[in-house]
């Protein structure tokens, strides 16, 4: 066998490496990269291989930021967790901020934060100090990565109905 074709073989199993990782769902560049490395793939093997899944366009991440940001906004996430999601994922800079700016307005998210907050609140019915039921849904809010802005309103929703 000569070299040439060694190297051929290990780009087509990279290749193939990054096929099957790409089937089940979309990965960003950054993703995949690591993934290839991760299981041991030569760099010029990877670097061939994500430049050939992007000219197929099996890799988008364009594609990839808005389906992500739709999967975490059903979920029930605010747009600072998303955002951080996003970054894990590689898919940082003014491109995937203004996809992310089309892609959840304020009114989504306080739509969220409200669709959110009327499942927990199942767990909070039952008496207990209005204060303090308060403060645990604020942080559970703030945890799930929506802004302070938002979380006010959405709980003066329950303050309302309180009094």
């Amino acid at each position: 066998m000569k070299i040439h074709d060694c190297a051929n073989e290990n780009y087509r199993k990279t290749l193939n490496c990054a096929l099957r990782l790409l089937t089940p769902r979309d990965h960003s560049c950054h993703e995949l990269v690591r993934k290839l490395k991760q299981r041991g793939y030569e760099q010029d093997d990877i670097r061939q291989a994500v430049a050939e899944c992007l000219r197929l366009d099996y890799l988008n991440d364009e594609r990839t930021a808005q389906i992500f940001i739709q999967q975490l906004a059903r979920r029930g996430y605010g747009i600072k967790r998303i955002r951080y999601e996003l970054n894990k994922k590689g898919l940082r800079g003014k491109l995937f901020e203004d996809i992310l700016a089309r892609s959840i307005s304020e009114a989504d998210e306080l739509a969220g934060a409200r669709r959110v907050l009327q499942k927990k609140l199942k767990y909070y019915e039952h008496g207990g100090d209005p204060l303090k039921r308060r403060d645990k849904l604020y942080r559970f809010l703030y945890a799930r990565g929506f802004s302070e802005g938002v979380i006010t309103q959405a709980l003066q929703q329950i303050d309302k109905r309180d009094q």
